[in-house]
């Protein structure tokens, strides 16, 4: 299922109704190329977590951890081409846990720990157009995406 965005603040907005609709042992893995969206919709979803934090990319430190009404772990493995065993028991930790667990370029993942993670790929369809689509997932975050599939300029009356 696919839905598609027209600025970033419409991701925010995906984002956040997605964040919304979260529990504790999420996990969403963010599909797409450098410039997406992906940060973005994690800053959306941040925000319907209740999260007042600035959400940035942890590309250098790999997990970033926020706290709200639950808590959103956001993590970015694009500088990770395979998991040394350090590194998986301390990622493991996120994942199924307490929280949201967000991961940016996932590749790396160990497919046992991501078995029912909701998919998300992301692509560029125009200077500030975005599209998701939903690969897999609980039905509360398939009930997000289905209610964006309305089109935008419908839902406002344009």
């Amino acid at each position: 299922m696919m839905v598609a965005t027209r600025s970033e603040e419409e991701t925010r907005e995906l984002g956040a109704a997605l964040g919304r609709a979260a529990q504790p042992g999420d996990v969403v893995l963010l599909l797409g190329n450098f410039g997406a969206g992906k940060t973005t919709l994690v800053q959306g979803m941040a925000r319907g977590l209740g999260i007042g934090d600035v959400v940035t990319s942890p590309s250098f430190v790999i997990a970033n951890e926020y706290h709200g009404t639950i808590p959103l772990y956001h993590i970015d493995l694009y500088r990770i081409d395979e998991m040394d065993t350090t590194t998986l028991e301390a990622l493991a930790e996120y994942f199924g846990g307490d929280g949201v667990c967000v991961v940016e370029w996932p590749a790396a993942v160990p497919t046992d720990l991501v078995h029912d993670a909701t998919r998300v790929a992301l692509a560029v369809s125009g200077e500030n157009e975005r599209e998701f689509t939903f690969q897999a997932g609980p039905d509360r975050l398939r009930a997000v995406f289905e209610h964006w599939r309305v089109p935008a300029h419908a839902a406002r009356g344009d």
